[in-house]
């Protein structure tokens, strides 16, 4: 499942990516409204924590956009005012649940979790991309039917590039959504990773689907 999280306090978007991170999530994290925006255009989410307060166009703004867009995706509010008005305008502009500050992470993150289990009889939880599948709530993979092991760092890998199949990703968005490194190690854990998963889901089988595109990262695709 994959959660984007929209907080310009980068300590508190910190904190929270760690903790959904921890209940099994993939977390994008982003500061402004206007990214925000970006993001949901760029990628599919399970559900989005989004704070209120934000520079540039707010919280309620980006929330009317993307209802007005037609997203279904549901929102989790954060506000560190808590008036009774502003949590009215904010379920009526979408919102699906909404919580004050300061918050306990622990009923943040299973707000989330009962958000997600909410939309889940709309939102598939098996991704596909040609004969490739993987089963997101067993944590199962499997190409033309033969099961495919992975570690629980390949799985988080595939299932983050199968979410916007066709999308390039860069190493350094890899790096921060599957290994929470928000700045460049200097070693090549994502190309010795991308590798062992490539030798797992695309040796001895055809089209071949995980693609690099030079210079720019990595993308589940097929390539006609």
């Amino acid at each position: 499942m994959r959660v984007l999280v929209v907080e310009d306090e980068k300590k508190t978007a910190a904190f929270i990516r760690r903790a959904l991170q921890d209940e099994g999530f993939l977390v994008d994290v982003c500061h402004s409204g206007d990214a925000a925006l970006s993001a949901a255009s760029a990628a599919s989410f399970d559900a989005v924590v989004l704070d209120i307060m934000l520079p540039g166009l707010d919280g309620l703004g980006v929330l009317r956009a993307w209802r007005s867009a037609g997203r279904v995706t549901p929102v989790l509010l954060l506000s560190a005012r808590g008036d009774v008005n502003e949590r009215v305008a904010g379920l009526d502009a979408g919102a699906d649940d909404y919580l004050g500050k300061p918050f306990v992470i622990a009923e943040l993150s299973a707000r989330v979790r009962a958000l997600v289990r909410r939309a889940g009889d709309t939102k598939t939880t098996m991704l596909t991309v040609a004969d490739l599948s993987l089963d997101t709530i067993r944590r199962q993979a499997s190409r033309s039917g033969t099961a495919v092991e992975l570690t629980t760092r390949e799985f988080r890998l595939l299932e983050y590039l199968m979410r916007s199949p066709g999308r390039v990703c860069s190493r350094m968005a890899l790096l921060e959504a599957v290994w929470d490194c928000h700045f460049d190690p200097g070693t090549n854990v994502v190309d010795v990773t991308i590798k062992r998963l490539r030798e797992k889901i695309d040796a001895g089988f055809q089209p071949k689907l995980v693609q690099t595109v030079r210079g720019l990262g990595y993308a589940i695709t097929i390539i006609e």
